[in-house]
């Protein structure tokens, strides 16, 4: 082959190469995209089996949210006098909660959802505008279905481990309150100053080594504040737990 041959036919290479990465890069870029949707396909898959063995009654109280509920192992013998569903897959974004709304939050008919999310979102370098648009999403989507469901959103609380992220928890509490008020059967749940001590700083017993998850007395906290915003008992006669 002359040299007048080769150069007319090197410019193709790069052609070639460029048609390739065209076809593949969307295959690997939905690829990523799926996997990471899929993290939490398996908790998903585990809450769905447990409803087959033992199916749930509709009406019940369902806490949809992060690790705060997943680590909550004491709620029903916390609050016996409601008929609760824990459905808190940890490690969870407000993204992921309104991913799998179909699947953890719609086919337990409840009479009243309790969110708790955003906070991941947030350490992930999400914005609030983002966390908030997602959480509007997911309201948009339950009240699609449950238009008179009512909603209890958990405001964000601090911690000693993502301090640096109170100036974007404080602005997300903010926009979420307003956005609260602004809407119909919603319920804000202000949590952020009752883990504050005297000094501004979180109180270190609500947390456990970590410093980001709450402890027993941080659980406490959160019932103060969570259960007169759940309405009658659904077992009056079963007496709260203190």
């Amino acid at each position: 082959m002359n040299s007048d041959n080769l150069l007319r036919r090197r410019p193709a290479w790069p052609v070639w190469l460029l048609l390739a990465a065209c076809v593949c890069w969307p295959f690997s870029h939905g690829l990523r995209a799926q996997t990471v949707t899929n993290a939490f396909e398996k908790d998903i898959l585990a809450f769905e089996a447990a409803d087959r063995a033992h199916p749930p009654e509709p009406g019940a109280i369902l806490f949809a949210g992060d690790s705060q509920f997943t680590r909550w192992k004491t709620i029903h013998e916390d609050m016996p006098e409601f008929r609760i569903i824990n459905r808190g897959f940890g490690g969870s974004k407000m993204s992921d909660l309104l991913h799998y709304t179909d699947r953890v939050v719609l086919p337990y008919k409840p009479r009243l959802i309790v969110v708790n999310e955003g906070g991941n979102d947030l350490h992930a370098g999400r914005t609030p505008e983002q966390v908030l648009a997602d959480l509007q999403a997911f309201v948009t989507k339950v009240r699609a279905a449950w238009p008179e469901v009512p909603i209890i959103i958990n405001g964000m609380t601090p911690s000693t481990a993502r301090w640096s992220e109170t100036g974007a928890r404080l602005r997300y509490n903010e926009m979420l309150k307003a956005y609260v008020a602004a809407g119909k059967k919603l319920t804000y749940l202000d949590l952020f100053d009752k883990y504050l001590g005297p000094d501004g700083k979180p109180r270190e017993e609500l947390f456990v080594a970590d410093k980001l998850h709450h402890s027993a007395a941080g659980y406490v906290v959160r019932m103060s504040v969570l259960r007169p915003a759940l309405g009658p008992p659904d077992y009056p006669e079963r007496r709260a737990a203190k």
